[in-house]
């Protein structure tokens, strides 16, 4: 895909990208270096390099969902292609729907910073970050919305993401981070293969040694601070009911229940 980039002047960022490029070269001469002999003391050490045959580049296997908090794509574009701000992502998507794509898909990009998902720590080495033009206190644009749902699509079926692990950034760092907002319509992405959800649970009967924090690690919570991870479950999954208290009612408890079957 191709940057969109909002200015007068012709070529904007022909510097930064002349940057992108000189650091692609550097790492794909990295990548065409051959294997060095491991030294170590007391064992022999091989006369010949053998290079295996059987290998291909990793790929990404979560998709991390954030909003800006910024007031528009060119001051998210900006913040990006500034070295001392440390922060980036692969994908933005504009508020009129337009998908920049500003980062090679298998590099590794900042966007997740200290984070957890079940037992993953290092969420930037393994996902894919896409930033949505929105401050986080209003409703995210349809077209913007429509747009992402066409990026996620391909996404998944490029990188066989499974689709338990599209999440947002406020999921893996509940105690440093509410994005998306508890106004991004998770419901609509899980109807579409991209987020668990979950259907009727008036059904349910919850096991009498039921564990809400225990429930919460299952799903990927990180519960070291169990009220940020009620916090974070409330704002994606009950979202109407995100800002008030941080106990979890019969009926949120079910929902929970039936999310963590579904990531058992």
């Amino acid at each position: 895909m191709t940057a969109t980039i909002y200015s007068c002047a012709p070529k904007p960022y022909a510097t930064t990208n002349k940057v992108y490029r000189q650091q692609a070269k550097q790492y794909a001469s990295v990548l065409r270096v051959q294997p060095a002999p491991v030294p170590a003391a007391g064992a022999p050490t091989a006369v010949n390099w053998i290079g295996t045959t059987n290998f291909n580049m990793r790929k990404p296997n979560y998709v991390i969902i954030h909003h800006t908090a910024q007031g528009s794509c060119d001051t998210t574009f900006n913040t990006f292609t500034l070295p001392r701000t440390q922060v980036s992502a692969h994908y933005v998507v504009c508020s009129d729907g337009t998908i920049n794509h500003m980062l090679n898909d298998y590099l590794r990009a900042w966007h997740a910073g200290l984070s957890k998902w079940g037992n993953v720590t290092d969420m930037n080495s393994c996902s894919i970050g896409i930033e949505l033009d929105n401050n986080g206190l209003v409703p995210f644009q349809p077209q913007q919305i429509n747009s992402l749902l066409v990026l996620l699509d391909s996404l998944k079926h490029r990188f066989n993401i499974p689709a338990a692990n599209f999440i947002g950034h406020g999921d893996i760092a509940p105690s440093r981070k509410v994005d998306p907002s508890a106004y991004f319509p998770w419901q609509q992405l899980a109807e579409k293969g991209f987020g668990l959800w979950y259907g009727d649970t008036s059904k349910i009967i919850l096991p009498g040694d039921f564990n809400s924090k225990q429930a919460l690690r299952i799903v990927g919570y990180d519960t070291r601070d169990t009220t940020a991870a009620i916090k974070a479950f409330k704002r994606h999954f009950i979202p109407a009911d995100s800002t008030t208290g941080i106990n979890l009612d019969e009926g949120e408890r079910k929902i929970l229940f039936s999310l963590m079957e579904q990531s058992e």
